[in-house]
């Protein structure tokens, strides 16, 4: 499952805005959208697509390969709570949910994901910002989705202590894209820097 906010001017990446602009913080999200579409497009897996606000017919999701959904709920971990208890109710054993804006994230990392959740409960990407980019599991826990502070540093360790007596697999710490600092030395994004 691929989390995603809708890409519209000034309602996307807006704290990267208050430091590059409006613009520049859409041209580098539609980038890094179509960085995620490159590294799911051909994974082996039914693939879904959760808008933030309004599903897009014609976008860069091809509906071939991803169905796509809305995202429902007042806040991110009611909105992944969702999103998990559908897809375990269609029948689906290994859920992982990603967001959009990782660009050091590879097609490979997803595939390693997967391929651990067959001996683990769980499976966390870590995000050096105190988050994390990827989240995977067997079965329905709700209790991971509930008390967090979504988008603060204390969300991979409240929700690692949710999980202290599970299996747990974590991956290597990534870096999201949310500030300037996260990809001012990057040179991928230097031509939307100028």
């Amino acid at each position: 499952m691929i989390f995603t906010r809708n890409p519209e001017l000034g309602k996307c990446k807006t704290r990267l805005a208050a430091s590059i602009g409006d613009q520049a913080a859409l041209d580098i999200y539609k980038f890094l959208l179509d960085h995620t579409v490159a590294i799911t497009k051909n994974l082996t897996v039914s693939k879904e697509v959760h808008y933030s606000i309004k599903v897009r017919e014609n976008d860069i999701w091809d509906p071939n390969l991803y169905d796509k959904k809305q995202q429902y709920g007042d806040d991110l971990g009611l909105r992944m709570e969702h999103a998990f208890t559908e897809g375990f109710s269609k029948g689906y054993q290994n859920i992982i949910i990603i967001g959009s804006d990782m660009y050091d994230l590879e097609q490979k990392d997803i595939e390693h994901a997967f391929t651990a959740l067959e001996s683990q409960d769980y499976v966390i990407g870590p995000a050096e910002d105190g988050g994390y980019y990827l989240f995977g599991m067997k079965s329905l826990n709700s209790q991971v989705f509930k008390r967090k502070n979504w988008g603060t540093e204390t969300v991979l360790q409240d929700t690692l202590k949710d999980l202290q007596n599970n299996n747990v697999k974590l991956l290597e710490e990534r870096n999201d894209v949310d500030y300037y600092e996260d990809i001012k030395d990057i040179d991928a994004f230097q031509k939307f820097l100028r």
